[in-house]
């Protein structure tokens, strides 16, 4: 083994690696790889049940509301104007008790007033509303 000298004191560095062990390593689990691999590629055959009939649709119901550049609410594509016995928020409430999973989508024009869409985003929450998504175009 080359493990150094007891010569005079003088200790130089050991120049060669002792590979020994880590070539045993090696091959021991190169045997091991070679023993299990064979084992992995079996298949325990099972029968399983069939089953019909459609994936049930569980996306919850969509409501649109557009704001275009002038200021104009659109709810789902058809002009809302604000009378006296229906308001916004009175109509988000409406919708959101009748449906708890509703989604609101808002998309507004670049070139609507941001106090606008605040106003907006305070009556779905006010209304109950948990789900407000924005909708928006990808850039190009």
């Amino acid at each position: 083994m080359a493990f150094g000298s007891f010569n005079s004191g003088a200790s130089r560095p050991m120049a060669e690696i002792n590979t020994t062990p880590l070539v045993d390593v090696m091959l021991v689990l190169l045997i091991i790889f070679l023993v299990t691999a064979p084992l992995m590629t079996q298949a325990i055959k099972v029968d399983l049940p069939q089953a019909s009939g459609e994936a049930a649709d569980t996306r919850p119901e969509t409501l649109r509301l557009t704001l275009d550049g002038s200021g104009t609410l659109y709810w789902n594509d058809e002009v809302f104007a604000e009378t006296d016995g229906q308001t916004l928020e009175g109509r988000l409430q409406a919708a959101a008790s009748a449906n708890r999973e509703l989604e609101v989508q808002l998309s507004a024009d670049r070139d609507t007033r941001y106090q606008r869409v605040a106003e907006i985003m305070s009556a779905a929450k006010s209304a109950g509303v948990v789900k407000l998504g924005f909708v928006t175009l990808p850039g190009s």
